[in-house]
């Protein structure tokens, strides 16, 4: 045997095991098809590998290579969504670390070095990539930021980034937009890594998707492995690509079939309902394509691309500099856009081009910037309006287009016109009593008063007296019809007396007279206690979930909610006045599905902002409970956070007041979004803020949690919440920042 048949013989039997390995990795069976006697015969050949003749080896080599193909033949025919998440989980799937070696001409990682690094399963880097034009190079810098679970796998957390790894992602893509360039992130999570230590797992999270709602720079993103909130962290961006074998959910198949069969910790998963779960979820590229949370399919070599796929991270690099140029395009000439996007389409079906046609600057001016924010602001709030019901015939329909629009004008003059000039009016005024023009105040003052009156400051009624002995009868909750005694949890620590209900839940708010320990309310209790008589009128109250993905059983569920609860969704939306400044009030409630998010919720809460901006109100979010994004929407359940944020974010950015207020239990997506990225963020008494709930941090960590983890003392320790409210402070807590928070485009001030 010469040197070189020696060679490419062992190559070429390494190859086929690290073939039937991949097999392995992607059935999740290790002999499945029966590949151990395949492995068995190559291993024997390569045992005697130097008593086998020439001929007997190239035609036994042969024969195992034809084996080998038909069982990845078989493989790749019996694909199901489960196998596509085993193919994400290979220890032979590309990498971010990949991606940046073979996709770009060069980069430099930023953030330190190995165990130095801040949160190694976070990679941000300054990266080069080019394009050739007729046999001319020319190049276009950008920041890249992405999961890494590779290169280290044992430090790198399997690509679930901690807090600090989030913020390292955020601080660079802020390098980015002050230097100019876009950013391409890769997503290669199953979820973010679930503790609460400072900046604290949520938080960080709705910071990272507050800041790219409004970063002012092109952004890419394109997922492999796409896990829930972990994903979103760096997902936000105006074109998604997805990779064809690669996975996008709410959740783990394996953490859905733990919810839906109700699985004790401890216990085992069935195999089948795991199955069940990943065929439900709509967790693949093409379900995902078409639920509207993608926007491209990038194509792999079959059964998935791994490190040495050359030819994938040639199309690769030709998708993220294409989509680039779309972003880019969009802002400028649409002609322009138009034809490349047609050219561009051609080429992909033709094959992989070698290069490019034309060189497209990727410099924004001002005006373009606007029009690129403006155009993801419409993809994000278009993401999930197809996926709930709303009850409207044809002449309500047109009634509601005229009364929205008579109304956005009628506010537009009032704050646009009337506000603006009354206020330098008033300076005028202000600088002249000054001088002592004490006549010339009179006179115009009653002018301006006859504009419009503001909401004079006063002290709230509930400082002076309980919320029960307000101007109307008070409201108890039907508990106190109950005849017993109840028991405070504390009882032990602070000698707590048993409460009889009646007077537990009546004349104490259901708070323990002792400890201050609240008991949960139902929460009509804050409806009829928290805003003034008569004030409220619900909106929105015609939108419906629906079952998105057909999951199986839901229909039956959402029906059972509907009756039992009589709400449509597990939000309210609502008009009120708290000591007669008027709120827009945005009410997740327990009652229905455990206060889950979906897509009819996230278009309650974008209408809410919206109203709410239009107005000049403030905006409450009153959280009774959310148990995080409803599972049994997918995708489409985890886009409403960035849609969510972005449309609050608008609304803060226009100078509204947004009070967030928890109560009892909030949870996962909602905390990690549109409710964690308020400035203004407070919690009742005895209400537990988090990310993940005990369980799933003890099986991601391995560790337990100490007691009161997720109390709202250790969220305001952490610098999670701004403030603790009591119950029975609520109305006057809730006037009291009413006043004194916000700036001078509230209607009020």
């Amino acid at each position: 045997m010469d040197g070189k048949f020696i060679q490419d013989s062992h190559k070429t039997l390494a190859d086929l095991l690290w073939r039937l390995n991949y097999i392995s990795d992607v059935k999740g069976e290790k002999n499945w098809g029966g590949i151990d006697e395949i492995h068995k015969d190559i291993q024997q050949i390569q045992n005697y590998f130097f008593d086998i003749p020439d001929e007997k080896l190239i035609e036994s080599i042969l024969v195992l290579e034809h084996r080998v193909k038909l069982v990845e033949d078989r493989v790749y025919e019996t694909l199901k969504p489960l196998d596509f998440v085993r193919i994400t989980r290979s220890p032979q799937r590309f990498t971010t670390i990949d991606i940046l070696e073979n996709v770009y001409d060069s980069y430099t990682e930023l953030g330190g070095e190995a165990d130095c690094n801040v949160d190694p399963a976070i990679v941000a880097a300054r990266a080069t990539i080019s394009r050739k034009i007729k046999g001319k190079t020319y190049r276009h810098q950008v920041m890249v930021i992405g999961h890494e679970k590779g290169s280290g796998e044992e430090y790198r957390n399997g690509g679930s980034a901690k807090p600090w790894g989030n913020e390292k992602a955020l601080r660079f893509m802020k390098v980015a937009e002050r230097e100019g360039i876009p950013v391409h992130s890769f997503i290669f999570t199953p979820g973010a890594f679930p503790i609460e230590d400072y900046p604290g797992a949520a938080q960080q999270i709705a910071r990272n998707i507050f800041e790219m709602c409004k970063l002012s720079v092109p952004i890419v993103s394109f997922i492999s492995e796409g896990g829930s909130g972990g994903a979103e962290a760096i997902g936000v961006s105006d074109i998604r690509l997805m990779a064809s074998y690669g996975y996008y959910s709410v959740i783990s198949p394996e953490g859905a079939a733990a919810i839906e069969g109700k699985i004790r910790e401890g216990q085992k998963v069935p195999h089948e309902l795991v199955e069940m779960c990943a065929n439900s979820l709509n967790i693949t590229a093409d379900k995902n394509l078409k639920l509207g949370t993608i926007d491209r399919i990038v194509e792999e070599p079959r059964l998935g691309a791994r490190k040495e796929n050359f030819e994938f991270y040639k199309r690769l690099r030709f998708e993220m500099i294409s989509a680039t140029d779309e972003i880019i395009l969009r802002t400028k000439n649409l002609k322009l856009f138009r034809s490349y996007i047609l050219e561009m389409n051609e080429k992909r079906e033709k094959g992989l081009p070698d290069d490019f046609d034309i060189q497209i600057n990727w410099d924004l001016s001002d005006w373009e910037s606007r029009k690129l924010l403006n155009l993801r602001s419409k993809k994000y709030r278009d993401i999930g309006s197809k996926f709930f019901t709303e009850k409207k015939g044809g002449l309500i329909n047109a009634f509601k287009i005229f009364k929205d629009r008579a109304t956005e004008g009628y506010y537009g003059i009032k704050y646009g016109l009337i506000r603006p000039n009354q206020r330098n009016i008033q300076r005028v005024i202000d600088d002249v009593a000054e001088e002592g023009s004490v006549i010339l105040k009179t006179v115009a003052g009653k002018a301006l008063t006859s504009i419009e009156k503001p909401v004079p400051h006063k002290e709230s009624k509930a400082e002076e007296k309980s919320v029960f002995l307000s101007d109307w009868e008070g409201y108890f909750s039907p508990l106190v019809n109950e005849d017993g005694a109840v028991t405070c949890p504390n009882a032990q620590k602070y000698g707590c007396v048993d409460q009889w209900i009646p007077d537990l839940y009546g004349e104490f708010s259901g708070v323990c007279p002792t400890c201050g320990h609240h008991f949960p309310l139902e929460y009509h209790w804050y409806i009829k206690n928290l805003f003034d008589k008569g004030s409220i009128h619900e909106f929105n109250g015609n939108l419906s979930s629906i079952n998105t993905l057909g999951f199986p059983g839901i229909d039956d569920k959402l029906n059972k909610a509907f009756k039992d609860t009589g709400l449509r969704s597990s939000m309210i939306t609502f008009d009120a006045t708290v000591e007669g400044i008027k709120v827009i009030v945005v009410m997740s409630v327990s009652d229905f599905r455990n206060g889950t998010v979906g897509a009819c919720e996230g278009e309650k809460f974008v209408r809410a902002c919206d109203r709410a901006n239009v107005s000049r109100r403030p905006l409450l979010a009153y959280i009774h409970t959310t148990g995080g994004i409803r599972i049994h929407e997918g995708t489409v359940g985890v886009a409403q956070m960035p849609k969510c944020t972005m449309a609050v974010r608008e609304y803060i950015d226009n100078g509204g007041l947004y009070i967030v207020v928890y109560d009892n239990n909030s949870f996962a997506g909602p905390v990690a979004s549109f409710l964690g990225c308020s400035p203004y963020q407070f919690a009742i008494r005895s209400s537990k803020i988090g990310f993940a709930g005990p369980r799933v941090i003890r099986e991601t960590t391995g560790q337990d949690i100490p007691p009161h983890y997720h109390g709202a003392k250790n969220a305001l320790k952490r610098g999670h919440i701004q403030g603790i409210w009591d119950r029975r402070q609520f109305r006057k807590n809730l006037y009291d920042a009413l006043i004194t928070m916000g700036g001078p485009n509230l209607y009020y001030k």
